[in-house]
């Protein structure tokens, strides 16, 4: 009976063994992030050895054109969006999106027919393709869509093209041109314009391609849209911002050029040099501030049509 008892289990006992053999042990799950890094690190190894000839000399452009000082910062801005992003793309469902070899197959299909065309722009702007590309392939459609405006930014880190360049410098420095000829007549000050040149008594001022202004409109839009994104997520306002920084932008540069020409009449020395570099500098911060007040007036008018409507709607009809 002693021998019985010692070796009976109890109820308890015989559960607790019935259920570890028959739960089985959970296995690790398989790290997520790894799946959509590893590829990647290997796809940005071969990006760098393929585009790195073409990154010099873009980074050698960014140092030595002035219209394109702002590239530095594109670049940095982005990887920064995306990383406040990054708990959101961690957590994205991960998954493998073939559709991504096409679009990067397209990127170097670009950079191929654009070094064969000397095409700068189609060349530069093929590597902002081949990582949506590679994005999507590696982290699929979710975790696309998160970056891709930091993505969609690093266009403004490529000069345009020359084509359109030209076609966009010129009617400004013309507009330049004459609101500083308007501006100097109404001020008492007599000038002659001919074309983009404009003749003062004892100068000529020549409204080059450096002042017409592409150089404030190029960096305003790029500013206009990360401003939008960190301080206002409606879409309509951040496109009613992309479109203010347009005459903004073209009313600063004249502004500009009409104040180089009054320096150049009374204290011609205060136009040219640091001076001149500092002239720009402090348009550029009042365009800037008047890009931040119009944001402040429109956030403000759409409140008061907002409060219109809601009282028009609790009314009652008569």
């Amino acid at each position: 009976m002693f021998c019985w008892m010692e070796y009976m289990e109890s109820p308890v006992q015989a559960n607790l063994e019935e259920s570890s053999q028959a739960t089985p042990v959970a296995k690790p799950t398989p790290n997520l992030s790894a799946t959509f890094w590893v590829p990647m690190a290997w796809i940005a190894g071969l990006m760098i050895a393929s585009f790195y000839p073409m990154l010099e000399w873009l980074v050698a452009q960014w140092m030595n054109d002035d219209d394109m000082g702002h590239g530095f910062f594109v670049p940095v801005v982005a990887i920064y969006i995306a990383w406040q992003r990054k708990d959101d793309i961690l957590n994205a469902k991960i998954s493998r999106d073939y559709l991504g070899l096409v679009v990067m197959f397209y990127g170097a299909l670009q950079f191929i027919l654009g070094t064969i065309a000397a095409e700068l722009f189609l060349t530069r702007s093929s590597i902002v393709f081949s990582i949506a590309g590679a994005v999507l392939f590696a982290g699929g459609r979710e975790v696309l869509k998160l970056t891709a405006f930091p993505i969609f930014l690093l266009f403004f880190m490529v000069p345009i093209p020359t084509v359109i360049y030209t076609a966009i410098t010129f009617p400004l420095q013309i507009f330049a041109s004459i609101v500083a000829e308007k501006s100097l007549l109404i001020l008492g000050i007599p000038v002659l314009r001919d074309g983009n040149v404009l003749e003062l008594a004892e100068h000529k001022l020549s409204v080059v391609e450096a002042c017409s202004g592409i150089r404030s409109l190029l960096s305003l839009t790029f500013l206009s849209l990360v401003y939008g994104f960190f301080f206002d997520s409606r879409g309509w306002m951040r496109a009613l911002l992309l479109i203010a920084t347009v005459p903004i932008a073209i009313a600063a540069n004249a502004f500009r050029v009409s104040m180089t020409g009054v320096l150049y009449e009374y204290k011609s020395e205060w136009a040219e040099g640091f001076f001149h570099t500092a002239e720009g500098w402090v348009i550029f911060m009042i365009a800037l501030s008047l890009l931040l007040a119009f944001h402040r007036f429109a956030i403000w008018f759409s409140k008061g049509v907002s409060n219109a409507r809601s009282q028009a709607n609790q009314e009652p009809v008569s």
